[in-house]
């Protein structure tokens, strides 16, 4: 699995999440109780940019409908969304967080 360097840590603040684009691909990423997410930032229900959402509760919410996701691993929660979005593996470490386009498992994740 390749990883691509994408935001220094210091960039990315807790409870919040921030749009990149990597390779092409709309990514979220999101930092909550001290971890680093990737989603694709795009909800299903109406391309919304997820990075721009509420975070709570490990969850994070379309910010047009309020869909919610899963941070760990992408599945939907609640509509009006009725598909899970895209997560990535995330690697932080010396100050820079790394993302895989290698999309994570939902049944593992």
């Amino acid at each position: 699995m390749t990883f691509h360097e994408i935001a220094r840590s210091e960039d990315l603040e807790e409870g919040k999440g921030r749009p990149y684009t990597l390779e092409g691909q709309r990514l979220a990423l999101i930092r909550h109780g001290g971890v680093v997410y990737a989603l694709e930032d795009r909800c299903p229900h109406a391309n919304a940019p997820i990075a721009l959402g509420p975070v709570e509760n490990g969850c994070i919410a379309c910010p047009w409908h309020y869909a919610e996701f899963e941070l760990a691993t992408g599945r939907v929660l609640s509509g009006p969304a009725c598909e899970s979005i895209t997560a990535y593996p995330v690697e932080e470490k010396d100050g820079f967080v790394s993302v895989s386009l290698t999309p994570l498992d939902h049944a593992s994740a």
